[in-house]
């Protein structure tokens, strides 16, 4: 039979099929080869076994967190409590678009910020859209499940940011557990222990363990900087430049220009320093 991996628990491979969802263990190879299943997996199994026997090529995956064919990555990008960090949100989104996953950013806690944080809010949205990164909020959640109609998605962001409270204001009886804000360190606790796809009108959510940092070191500096989309739209002298150290770069005569964001700029240059070559 085939069906689609919507949860795993302590080995325990969850499959839904078109009747019915099945548990299910891995084939011995598997666990050799030491590449198992992930979360969003389509794959072959046994039902009389009920022992997954194949894995169906992946259109994608994200390493962390651990799931597979995704759609749409939503970084849920709280305001306040945790503030902001921008240099987190363009290291999702890089993470994102190296992976060959679409980004979205879902802003969280807007109540918390000024009149003058909100003006800076809209110029921020304005850029990310400029680039292809769509924009939402919490507030107008509406807006966000018909935009993802009959896509799989992965929720990823910082510990508190908002993640299990989002998927609580789309499907309140799902009672995901969040939980206060730690004031000392600015961070949330670690809440969501597995990762799992829900079924939310009609949206495969995965709702995945917290994280605050991003490893880029695996990727070369030419994906860092292929991701960041707004830099081809400048020809430099040197078909290599890599807006850095280099002179007559066009690139970093738009960050003067403000034409490119510093902010984005800056975070492209502390990429770099963790690429692998």
């Amino acid at each position: 039979m085939v069906g689609k991996i919507i949860k795993n628990i302590s080995n325990v491979y969850t499959v839904l099929t078109k009747q019915e969802e099945i548990d299910c263990q891995l084939r011995g190879i598997f666990r050799k080869n030491k590449n198992p299943p992930l979360v969003g997996d389509i794959v072959e199994f046994d039902k009389d076994t009920k022992i997954i026997t194949k894995v169906m090529p992946r259109k994608n995956m994200l390493n962390r967190p651990k799931i597979a064919n995704i759609d749409y990555c939503i970084i849920v990008t709280s305001l306040k409590k945790p503030d902001l960090s921008l240099n987190l949100l363009d290291k999702q989104i890089t993470y994102c678009l190296i992976n060959n996953i679409k980004p979205l950013i879902c802003f969280t806690k807007l109540d918390l910020i000024t009149k003058d944080e909100t003006k800076k809010l809209n110029d921020l949205k304005k850029y990310y859209e400029k680039i292809d990164v769509l924009t939402f909020d919490n507030k107008h959640i509406n807006k966000l499940l018909a935009f993802l109609t009959n896509k799989v998605v992965v929720l990823i962001g910082q510990s508190g940011a908002g993640k299990s409270t989002l998927l609580n204001l789309v499907e309140p009886s799902l009672n995901l557990k969040t939980s206060e804000i730690s004031l000392a360190l600015n961070r949330g606790v670690h809440t969501t222990r597995h990762t799992e796809l829900y079924n939310l009108q009609n949206i495969w959510f995965g709702d995945t363990p917290g994280f605050s940092s991003l490893d880029l070191s695996i990727f070369s500096k030419e994906k860092i900087k292929n991701s960041f989309v707004e830099f081809l739209n400048y020809d430099c002298k040197f078909n290599d430049c890599e807006h850095n150290k280099e002179k007559d770069c066009e690139v970093k005569k738009a960050v003067l220009n403000k034409e490119i964001l510093t902010s984005r700029y800056n975070n492209y240059l502390s990429f770099l320093k963790e690429a692998s070559k």
